[in-house]
């Protein structure tokens, strides 16, 4: 596999109940900022969990590969993979203040990786924790080491947790909606930091998101989803020039104008929803025709 992250023909179900993922197909290159789009219930999240095998016990992959590093990760046992996993990816997760255990300082929930994946000495890891949480401009880092989550704004904790995530050098980071919980000042302050960081780093990133905008500052190519489908994938400057799907077309038509308050919005017309869904049922009657059953 060419790509640091190759994904190939990926299918989740929720346990007895209705299809998750369909056939998801698409690439990361080492260094390549890859956007998730669509809306919530897409899909989205599922890519990035199955990819750091954190998927929920009522999710199971029925179908696929999962290439990471040139290795796939659904053909390793579970301790393997963990380790694989633990030494290559990290995450930056959606909510700052679920992430955090509220009841440990801040401090080894930042060097807790480094020392029980990768071995590091709590000194060393302690060292690297301080040096990050500078990098990620956070004033007084010992301070903060010793601080608990709820002394700390959300930016902070957000901060606190880019910092982890890029504390083991790891070569690919899911972003899973990572200023979703944050007001729109300091989402600007953490995408900007974000993206410093991964340019620094030359870090993978597959950032998953809802928001246009954020791909368009973030983002190098995309992939768009519609029930766990994904219907287009290019490269961004491509996709906001000329769309090829018209699902991608009503989301951009749909995306508020900030040049323009006044306008009123455009929700997603009901032929396009219609017509995308009729590709939805129609990958799912060829995967059934193929042989893949779930009861």
């Amino acid at each position: 596999m060419s790509a640091f992250l190759s994904i190939r023909n990926l299918s989740l179900v929720l346990k007895g109940g209705p299809r998750l993922l369909r056939s998801v197909s698409l690439d990361v290159e080492a260094g390549e900022v890859r956007g998730l789009v669509g809306e919530s219930g897409a899909g989205k999240s599922m890519i990035g969990k199955a990819v750091l095998g954190i998927l929920p016990r009522s999710v199971e992959v029925v179908e696929g590969e999962i290439w990471l590093d040139e290795v796939d990760l659904l053909k390793l046992r579970p301790s393997e993979r963990r380790r694989k996993i633990g030494a290559t990816a990290a995450l930056i997760p959606q909510d700052p203040l679920t992430a955090l255990n509220p009841s440990r300082r801040v401090g080894p929930q930042v060097t807790d990786r480094l020392v029980d994946i990768l071995g590091w000495k709590r000194a060393d890891a302690q060292a690297r924790a301080l040096e990050l949480l500078a990098e990620v401009h956070i004033p007084d880092p010992a301070r903060v080491m010793r601080s608990y989550p709820h002394e700390l704004s959300g930016g902070m904790r957000q901060r606190v947790l880019i910092a982890s995530a890029f504390a083991a050098e790891p070569k690919l980071i899911v972003a899973d909606e990572p200023t979703t919980a944050l007001d729109v000042t300091v989402q600007k302050q953490i995408l900007h930091l974000i993206a410093r960081m991964q340019a620094r780093h030359g870090t993978a990133l597959l950032f998953v998101t809802h928001d246009l905008g954020v791909v368009s500052k973030v983002c190098g190519s995309l992939a768009v989803l519609y029930g766990g489908l994904v219907v287009e994938q290019s490269p961004v400057r491509d996709f906001f020039r000329q769309p090829a799907h018209a699902y991608s077309r009503a989301l951009l038509a749909a995306t508020p104008k900030y040049t323009d308050p006044m306008a009123g919005l455009n929700p997603v017309p009901e032929a396009v929803i219609t017509a995308v869904q009729a590709e939805v049922a129609q990958a799912d009657a060829s995967w059934r025709n193929g042989g893949w059953r779930h009861d």
